[in-house]
């Protein structure tokens, strides 16, 4: 549910910044195979628009700052989005391209890339066994598209 708008709202901002990102992780996933329910969205944007991304964030939203990771957020709103800043992401931006993501047509990783961040993820020991165990089900739906 996203009575505030903030999905709009960030495209918009993202957009008319000229800032290159793309969408990754499980809307990325969603975008190539049937889609699931998710109020996460992964974004991944390019090396020298990192800081430029944060800033502009931070005028606007909500923003916490993890290891790896912006996370935006907003009041009315129960999406959560997620800013990689690990810059093994910071390459998909050049190979995005438009896909439908959550009702809007967004830059979106490749289907390499975007079973790449999964792969990356299901290996991360740190994470969470059941954010690993959707990644792996992730990689498993890419597979049988």
């Amino acid at each position: 549910m996203d009575r505030a708008g903030f999905l709009d709202r960030l495209i918009g901002i993202l957009s008319e910044s000229g800032l290159r990102y793309c969408v990754i992780g499980g809307q990325g996933v969603n975008a190539y195979v049937q889609p699931v329910v998710s109020v996460n969205l992964e974004i991944a944007v390019a090396t020298e628009d990192l800081a430029a991304a944060e800033a502009l964030l931070r005028q606007h939203f909500r923003v916490e700052r993890f290891p790896h990771s912006l996370n935006a957020s907003e009041a009315g709103s129960d999406l959560r989005v997620q800013l990689q800043t690990d810059p093994r992401y910071a390459v998909f931006v050049q190979r995005a391209a438009p896909r439908s993501v959550l009702g809007l047509t967004l830059p979106v990783a490749s289907l390499g890339d975007v079973l790449q961040r999964k792969v990356w993820a299901t290996l991360d020991a740190g994470r969470r066994a059941s954010r690993r165990q959707k990644d792996l089900a992730d990689i498993s739906r890419l597979l049988e598209a």
